[in-house]
Parts: structure tokens; sequence; C-alpha cells
């Protein structure tokens, strides 16, 4: 579906106004308190700083989709790529400086030893665990549940989403970081070999995105309004939310991060929780309601199409650069050292990723699916961080091992369909794949 001129300026200006100026304003305090000598509780700062990154997000994601009218293809897709982690990047960019510091400082250790206190080693690998599994838990399972309640309000009687057959892409190169990830909780770092690895999984999926053919893309809300302008004005607006909304996040992250750790400090609350599940909701929000803006309008392929790109981005870039930082950081060429509860956090992550990915085998998510993934979710959740030191590791080897025998099964129930999306997804041709 394509949006002409006017059908971008068919919108309500008022309230898609309202919606970037309330983003902007929430980022306000935290330039307030950033560049001035207030000093705040932390839970205050943290909360302060959180909302200047869900508003920064949010203008990321309405620039991003709006800047797919006026750039190429390639670079949309190197691009929008970057952006759709950034959040999450600049967070994990932090705590992996800190651990390559903290490395540097104390030989081998990833904090003084005796302490007891999450390490930053540790906090490095939370926000990706915790916004990886967020992403398939919640929104994956959202997209369906959406759809479905509009499907039975429009009288319908539908209870699955199938992707189009182009999404073949994202389910095999996210099938490829999948069984790649399995092989992390095996080791006591994640290396600059896997960061190769998964940087070029990732530079081979943006390769073979990028040569499908140009799309007008289909936009809603904010993004929809600012494609509406005309070409000079809306390539200028685009350009300013963009660095506004990097420079917003840029120099709130560190802030945020620290923040959130002396909160947790401050109110014996794990920081680890904190920053493995709070940093992520607010960094995945603006993703999240887009995907379920979509699944609303019945625009289920834009909707979970969206999260499974994600998904390749956050599996692959995301991950792939964390060694990269604590090499910088250590000035050392070791990997980012991982303990035993990491690589436990690790197996989990991987094992959901790998139930995931065989539920879209073929192409399709059922309701019934969609209870599988949130259902899993909230039990481990709930178990780790509503009732905090209840989830041991092996209660999280526990649940892999039940993702783990469910992806089974489904690969022996779809066995035949498996190499049919390997071929789409890796040498199709883009014109075969929308045939």
């Amino acid at each position: 579906m394509t949006s002409t001129a006017d059908d971008l300026r068919d919108v309500k200006p008022r309230r898609q106004r309202m919606s970037l100026g309330l983003a902007i304003a929430v980022t306000v305090p935290a330039f307030v308190l950033r560049g001035g000598s207030l000093s705040l509780d932390h839970p205050v700062e943290a909360v302060t700083y959180g909302a200047a990154i869900v508003g920064a997000a949010f203008l990321l994601s309405w620039a991003a989709e709006a800047a797919q009218l006026d750039i190429s293809a390639g670079l949309a897709i190197a691009v929008l790529a970057f952006i759709a982690v950034l959040p999450e990047y600049a967070v994990d960019v932090v705590f992996a400086g800190k651990a390559g510091a903290a490395v540097a400082a104390h030989g081998s250790a990833c904090a003084p030893p005796g302490s007891t206190t999450a390490t930053p080693c540790s906090l490095a690998l939370a926000n990706m665990t915790g916004s990886n599994r967020l992403l398939i838990g919640v929104g994956w399972s959202m997209v369906v549940f959406v759809a479905w309640w509009q499907w039975r309000r429009s009288g319908r009687r539908e209870d699955s989403i199938r992707l189009e057959r182009s999404h073949s892409v994202e389910i095999a190169f996210l099938a490829f970081a999948t069984l790649y990830s399995l092989t992390l909780p095996m080791r006591h770092t994640v290396s600059l070999v896997d960061a190769g690895v998964l940087v070029a999984i990732f530079a081979a999926y943006s390769w073979r995105v990028a040569r499908s053919p140009a799309e007008e893309p289909h936009l809603v809300g904010p993004s929809r309004y600012l494609g509406g302008f005309p070409t000079a004005r809306r390539r200028a607006a685009v350009a300013l939310l963009l660095v506004f909304s990097a420079l917003v996040i840029l120099l709130c992250a560190e802030h945020f991060a620290d923040a959130l750790v002396a909160t947790g400090a401050e109110f014996g609350i794990s920081e680890f929780l904190l920053v493995q599940w709070l940093a992520p909701l607010a960094s995945e929000a603006p993703e999240l309601l887009v995907a379920g803006l979509y699944a609303y309008r019945l625009n289920t392929n834009a909707g979970l199409g969206t999260l499974v790109s994600a998904k390749v981005n956050q599996w692959t870039l995301l991950v792939g650069t964390l060694p990269i930082v604590f090499a910088i950081a250590s000035s050392t060429h070791h990997g980012l050292p991982i303990d035993a509860v990491q690589r436990e956090e690790l197996l989990l992550t991987a094992a959901q990723s790998a139930f995931a990915v065989t539920v879209l085998a073929n192409l399709s998510i059922s309701v019934r699916e969609a209870v599988a993934l949130f259902s899993l979710f909230w039990a481990q959740f709930i178990l780790g961080a509503l009732v905090p030191g209840s989830i041991h590791g092996s209660e999280r080897i526990a649940m892999s091992v039940i993702y783990l025998a469910l992806a089974a099964g489904i690969l022996v129930r779809d066995r035949r369909r498996v190499p049919a999306l390997l071929r789409d997804g890796l040498f199709s041709s883009h014109a075969e794949l929308r045939s």
C-alpha cells in the first residue's frame, strides 16, 4: 500500500503537532538537569532522563519513517537499522565502556574482588537480553492480539497473521543469528570473533534487503504528517528531528544508566533487573506503539514485519558492537566477560528466539502461538523480576529447555517448509518473493 501526496496531507495536523510537541517537551527537563547544577534524588533523575530517551525515541521513529520518502533503499536500510537500535545501543555502550574501564583498572575482573553489586560487565548485557525478550514476548504477541480483537469486532473469524513471502529474508537471517547465539552461553566471553560474525550477518542481511526495489512507505500518525510537508521542508524537518533525537539520547544515556544503578542501590532493588527491564521498556515503547497501530489498522504484515526486522538488528548489530566497545575501553583484545548468570541469561534469550523463529517458519503466527510466546515471557519475567531471588540457574535453564523443546517440535512439524524458507530468504530474487 502506497501513500500519495494528497493522502499524506490528509491527516489531523493539530493532533500530530501536539504529539510532536509533547515528545519534544519531555526532553526539556533532561537538558535543564544535564546543563545546570541541579542535584535531584536518583529516582527523579532516572525518570527525567528516561522520559527524555522515550521522547527522543518517538521522534526518531517518526522521522526515520518519513525519511523513507527521500533516501535510496540501500541507505534507508543502513540508516533505519542503526536508528532502530540507537536507544538500546547508547545505554549498552555506556555499560560496555564502564566494563572495559573496570577491567583496565582491576586487571581481570569487572569489579573489585568481593563486590556484591551488579558489575558493569553484567549490566552491559542486561539491557540487550531484556530488550530482545521484550520485543518477542510482548511485541510479537501484541500484534496478534490487537489484530485478533479487530477481526472479532468486524465479524471476521481469522485467528492467525500471515507474513508476505518477502519477509523470508528477515526470518532466514534471524535464524542464522539465533543459531550462532546459541553458542554464546558456552563461552566465558563474547569475543571480537563473535562480534565479527554477528556484524557480518547484519551486513549480509542489509545487502540482501538493500537489493529490493524501493517502495513508497505506508506512513501513519506523526510520520504521515511529516510526509505531507513539501519536499524541502520535509527533508529539513526530518534531518532536524534525527539530529536532535540522537543528541538527546547520547547526552542522557550515561546519566540514565547511572541513575538506574544508583536507584537500585538506594532502594535495595537489583540494579540488573532495573537495567534489564526498565531501560528496554523505555527505548522499545515507540517501536511497540507503531507496531500496535499497524495491527489496529489491520496492516499486520507491516506491524509484525517491523518487529521481526528490529529483532534481526538487535541480535546482530547491537550484540556485535558490545565486545568492540569493551575492547576499545579496556585497551585489550579480550572479549566482554560473561559470568555464569549471564550465560544463563544469554541461553534463555537465544532459546526464546529459537522458538519464535520456528513459529514463523511457515510465515504465519496464530493466536495460540502468540499466547505461548506471551505466557512463557511472563512466566520467566514474574519469577525473575517480581519475586527477587526466586529464579536461579536451574529455573533459567528449565525455561530455556521448554523453549528449545517447543522449537524442536515445530521444526519437526514444519520440516518440509524450512528449506523453502531458507531458499527464499537467501537466494530467491525479490521479484520472485513478491510474486
